[in-house]
This record gives structure tokens, C-alpha cells and sequence, in this order.
């Protein structure tokens, strides 16, 4: 786990969403996230979209300094199928309008970004990847050292003991590109991965989104904005009015910030056949019980379940921002 004190050099890599929204809010209230640069990749929205969320965000913050690489437009094997409308909204936040921000993504592509700052923090960079892998793999393909050089990769993807969000085995990020997840999980550097089976436990609720709407502070209020669409969305899985919290979330495991109640290292697959289990995060978790993994292959973290609720913990970050 990262040390609290320390200020973590982080490099973000994301598909601006109404929850990427949230996660990026969190690191930005963090004292101890230095975030370097963001990355975009398709997923909730286009690649382009997602880094024009980014930017608008940033500047409503008053964060103009953080540079925002747009990434991959289409996975390895597959393009880009238009995104998650139906979760977030035509623009990616909800129909939110931002103020448009004057700045334009730097001449760097998102996987050249990553490398640079893996060789100008060796050892240093943490990695926070809360949208499809894509970037991640490529990257890697432009420079298979950084894998030695990022200090860990935090994962907010996958399912493990619960049914996935887009198949009945596949969770949204690792669906949208398995064989990008299958390439970063077999890289030489640590993983966690912050899977649906905690992800889906942290809610906030419509106490909190008023809270968000009454708040003094642009940035939170254009989040309660947003989440009227997220809200919307989740009564078809909750029936009621809730957000799940993934993207923060695991930004919030990224920089040690939250005790971790079951976090076993176990050996993890993804599947990259075109059958119906295509994208299904394969976790080997006949140890748990035990405390040890079966294999010598276990190398990745997976966080099951988190020891606090969460839900005050960004309240608290985002109504600062």
C-alpha cells in the first residue's frame, strides 16, 4: 500500500464518464496525488470526447497545468463501437455542458505520454487505468521496459464471484478490450484490480447529489449535474436512485487511501475468445480460503471487498474541488 504521507507522481488514464468525472475530481482534492498527465482512450465516449471532458473539467478547476493526451480511437481487434450513451449521456457527462475550455490536448498521443513519464519517474509512477486497457497495450508495444519502470497499475475492471455489467461475465472496461487486458495483466509491473464485486457495493445516494447541486464549488455542482443521468440509469439495476462509485473508487485504492478487507494476489486471465464468455476476468481464487494462492502465477491484486464505506470519503474530496 502507498505510504499516505508521500505525494505519488500519477499518471491517469481514462474515458471521461460521468464516474471518470468523479475519479478525476478525487485526485484533484488528494494532497497526496501529483497527477502528471491524462490520458483518453474510447469507451464511455470517443477518445477525442473524452479528452475535451477532460480538458473542460480541468479548467473549471482551475488545473490547467496537468497536460491531457488523447489515446487509442479503437480497441486492438475491434473499433470502437460508440460508447455507453445509454449509461452517459451523448457527450459522455450526462448531457452536462461545460464551459469550453481554450486548451487543446499536447501533440503526444496518450501511450507516448505514459512512456515519457515512466522514464521520467522510474520507479516513482503509479498508474490509475479506469477505461478499456487500450492505451496501456499500446504503450506497452511502443516500450515493453516501462512495464519495469511503473511502480504499480491500479484496474478499476473486472468481475470476479459477481455477474458482469455488459454480458453475464463481463464487466465494461475489460469487455471493450480484452485482448489489451490480457496483454497489460501478463506485463512485468504489479496490478491491482478494483473489479465490480467492490465497485458495486459504494453508492452515493440523492441525499448526497442535492448536497453536490447546493455546493459552492463549479466543479461539484456540474457533477450532481451529471449524476441526474447516472441516477437514471442505475434504478434499472438498483430500482432506486443511486451512482455506483467505480472510477473513484479505485482511485482511491491507487493512492492508499481506503483499508482493504479482502485483497487476495491470485492468478488472473481474461478471455479473448469470441464466445460469449469473451472478456470474462478469469480470477483463480481456490486459495482464498487458505490465504495463499494455488499457483506460482499469482501476480495480480484483486480488491473483493474494502474494510470502510467510501461514499464520505469522496463526498468529502469532491465538495472541495
Amino acid at each position: 500500500m502507498p505510504d499516505p504521507s508521500a505525494v505519488l507522481p500519477v499518471y491517469l488514464d481514462c474515458d471521461t464518464g460521468i464516474d471518470d468525472a468523479m475519479a478525476i475530481a478525487y485526485l484533484l482534492a488528494s494532497d497526496h496525488a501529483e497527477l502528471l498527465g491524462i490520458g483518453t482512450v474510447s469507451g464511455n465516449t470517443s477518445a477525442a470526447r473524452a479528452a475535451r471532458n477532460t480538458l473542460d473539467l480541468l479548467d473549471l478547476a482551475g488545473r490547467n497545468e496537468i497536460p491531457v493526451a488523447v489515446g487509442e480511437h479503437d480497441f486492438l481487434a475491434r473499433p470502437f463501437h460508440g460508447g455507453a450513451t445509454h449509461v452517459h449521456g451523448d457527450n459522455g457527462i450526462g448531457g452536462v455542458v461545460l464551459p469550453e475550455s481554450p486548451r487543446h490536448p499536447i501533440a503526444e498521443s496518450a501511450p507516448e505520454l505514459l512512456v515519457r513519464l515512466a522514464h521520467e519517474k522510474p520507479g516513482e509512477l503509479r498508474v490509475i487505468a479506469i477505461g478499456p486497457l487500450t492505451n496501456l497495450a499500446a504503450a506497452l508495444r511502443l516500450d515493453p521496459d516501462i512495464a519495469e519502470l511503473v511502480a504499480d497499475v491500479t484496474i478499476m475492471g473486472g468481475a470476479a464471484t459477481v455477474p458482469g455489467n455488459v454480458t453475464p461475465v463481463a464487466e465494461a472496461n475489460i469487455h471493450n478490450d480484452p485482448d489489451a487486458a490480457a496483454a497489460v495483466l501478463e506485463a512485468a509491473w504489479p496490478v491491482t484490480l478494483v473489479p465490480l464485486d467492490t465497485t458495486m457495493e459504494s453508492l452515493l445516494d440523492g441525499n448526497d447529489r442535492d448536497r453536490l447541486l447546493a455546493s459552492d464549488r463549479p466543479v461539484a455542482r456540474a457533477i450532481g449535474e451529471m449524476l441526474d443521468t447516472y441516477f437514471d440509469f442505475y434504478v434499472r439495476v438498483f430500482g432506486r436512485r443511486v451512482s455506483v462509485l467505480h472510477d473513484p473508487l479505485a482511485a482511491a485504492v491507487a493512492l492508499g487511501d481506503l483499508r482493504l478487507e479482502s485483497a487476495p494476489t491470485v492468478h488472473v486471465e481474461i478471455d479473448t475468445t469470441d464466445g460469449p464468455s469473451r472478456g470474462q476476468t478469469v480470477s483463480d481464487l481456490r486459495g482464498r480460503f487458505r490465504g495463499h494462492p494455488v499457483t506460482e502465477r499469482a501476480r495480480t491484486r484483486i480488491v473483493l471487498s474494502v474494510a470502510e464505506p467510501f461514499a464520505p470519503r469522496l463526498m468529502a474530496a469532491l465538495l472541495t474541488v
